[in-house]
Parts: structure tokens; sequence; C-alpha cells
């Protein structure tokens, strides 16, 4: 009987940590960097990009705190998606209609930008203490690699968006750094 009695006082904790534990968590990380949508609904087009916004606040980003050559969440928390109601193209590559996870590798003159099929619960594994992502690369369907623009001024919150100056592009903005990836249609 003690034997039941332990279990049950077991079981009703992990159900507390689980139900309760996790989702407080998960809301006090969130409002660090909140969460953030930008779409794209015009020529026929409908884009949306769901993400996490992470604040500057004073650190060097690039190099430091995302570091060159490693897979970034590109945001925090979960990772980004990026779902397109319509097949586009990212730069020449197809990228067919669906949601994707998208990931990146920056790099100080360059990005790889990848569009990933498998969209993980988080952007970071909790067992490498938020060091390694989720992402599996054999499931990266897109792979494109994109030059870093340099910006005049400091973008205090990590950005996402879209933008249509003669030729549509998905816009990664966050310290004094963009990438601008071409969408065609």
């Amino acid at each position: 009987m003690k034997i039941f009695k332990w279990f049950a006082i077991f079981g009703v904790l992990a159900l507390l940590i689980v139900f309760v534990g996790i989702p407080f968590m998960q809301k006090q990380t969130k409002k660090h960097s909140p969460e953030k949508i930008s779409t794209y609904t015009q020529n026929g087009l409908d884009l949306t990009v769901h993400y996490s916004s992470p604040s500057k606040k004073g650190r060097e980003i690039f190099g430091k705190l995302v570091p060159y050559n490693l897979v970034w969440r590109t945001g925090a928390n979960e990772p980004t998606t990026f779902t397109t109601k319509t097949d586009i193209k990212i730069i020449d590559k197809k990228l067919k209609a669906g949601t994707y996870s998208l990931w990146t590798i920056p790099n100080k003159d360059s990005w790889k930008v990848m569009f990933n099929e498998e969209i993980p619960d988080w952007g970071v594994s909790v067992l490498s203490g938020g060091k390694e992502t989720t992402r599996d690369a054999e499931a990266d369907f897109i792979n494109v690699e994109i030059p870093v623009k340099k910006l005049s001024e400091s973008v205090e919150n990590f950005t996402i968006d879209f933008k249509n100056n003669n030729q549509l592009s998905l816009n990664l903005s966050w310290d004094e750094t963009e990438i601008i990836v071409p969408i065609n249609h």
C-alpha cells in the first residue's frame, strides 16, 4: 500500500511539472523574446513567417552571441516557421507550398539559409544546454547562400519582414546585419 501511495505522489508531481511547470517556463522565456508574425499577401502570394524576436541589449550579436559557422534557430524559443500557400522560388530553387522551419548559418560575409521540412517543438536541445539546435539536416528542402548587407544603423530587435522593391524578398535584420533572401513567383 505504501508503494502505491509513493507512486501516486510521484505521478502527481510529474503531471504538475508537465502541465504547469513547463508551460510556465516557456512563458517566462518568451517574454524576453516576444513572438512576431510577418505576412505578405499580394500578387497571388500568401506568405507568413512566425518567429521570436530577441533584443540586442547592448550585446555584440553575430560572431559572439550568435556564433559564426554554427546553425542558428533564426530567432529564439521555437524554430522560426515559413509558410507559403503556393509554390515559389527562393533564388532559383523551387519551394513547394507548405510550412517549413527556417534555419541559418551566419558568417561574416554570407549566410546559409535552410528551409527544412521538419518543425521541432523547440529550437535548441535541452540536453545540450541550449548549445545545439534541433534541426535535422537530412530534412533540408532548400539550402541557399546569401551575402551579408551591413547596415549603417543598428537594429535593436531581431526582425523578419517581407519587402517588395522591384524584387520580393524575405529580410532578416538584427544589429548591423541584414540578409535579403530573394523570392520569385
